[in-house]
């Protein structure tokens, strides 16, 4: 992360890192996705408007958590938060072949937060499991700059900032804030596109949301206190699992 890449995410809202896993990698991620899509479907549901999606992709395959915590994308994502960062959620999604009218739901994750000076409480990096052109489904935001003032209507936000598709091979990962108005575009395409979409917060911050359960191995038994830490931002999916399956009272 140099003063360029934060400067345009500041004039952007998001911030495309390229093809930043190497071959091995994608082969690697890609393998456990179809591999948790196959050994795990009761996990996959509907998600949105022509997705499969499974949020509890660390219960189902923990090694995910390597993703998650990617050695090369995790600073670059605590520059931009300014400090040290939690784990939020993890949405493993696939969007098959679909022959029908071009589809966008516009929306926003979360309110902007003033307080932060890039107006950002959670960030998401998108990672492209397979390749990702004009011709096939795709992410899509309207660039939105700290400066301009917060538009609560979509059509106007979309006439001021207009439309960024991020394309690129597998491997392709782009990070940008929530709050930004974004959507998946859904259109006309023989392909397959895949994506691991993982959420980040700031660890004095209330939970994101409560689709994705954090394992008890990440948050409570792993030995480095670091790791206890970036898992420890407990939502309540996950109070309930372990209130369901904690171990006994003594």
């Amino acid at each position: 992360m140099n003063t360029t890449d934060r400067d345009f995410f500041a004039r952007n809202g998001y911030l495309n890192l390229g093809v930043f896993l190497d071959p091995d990698e994608v082969r690697y991620f890609l393998g456990l996705f179809d591999e948790d899509r196959r050994q795990y479907p009761y996990f996959w549901h509907p998600y949105g408007y022509h997705q499969e999606a499974n949020y509890n992709a660390l219960i189902t395959t923990s090694e995910f958590d390597r993703l998650v915590r990617h050695p090369r994308i995790l600073p670059a994502i605590e520059e931009l938060m300014g400090g040290p960062v939690c784990f939020g959620e993890i949405g493993l999604r696939g969007m098959g072949p679909y022959t029908g009218d071009l589809h966008q739901g516009w929306h926003r994750d979360r309110p902007h937060w003033s307080e932060h000076p890039l107006r950002m409480d959670y960030i998401q990096l998108m990672v492209y499991l397979t390749d990702v052109d004009e011709g096939t489904h795709c992410f899509s935001l309207s660039p939105e700059s700290v400066d301009d003032a917060v538009l609560d209507d979509p059509a106007a936000q979309l006439v001021r900032g207009g439309v960024y598709d991020l394309h690129g091979p597998a491997g392709t990962c782009a990070l940008f804030n929530v709050s930004v108005l974004h959507t998946a575009t859904t259109r006309t395409t023989q392909a397959q596109r895949k994506t691991a979409q993982i959420y980040y917060g700031h660890r004095h911050r209330p939970p994101l949301a409560n689709d994705s359960g954090i394992p008890a191995v990440f948050w409570r038994d792993d030995p480095d206190p670091e790791t206890r830490a970036f898992y420890g931002v407990l939502n309540e999916r996950t109070r309930l699992y372990m209130a369901a399956f904690g171990p006994p009272e003594d």
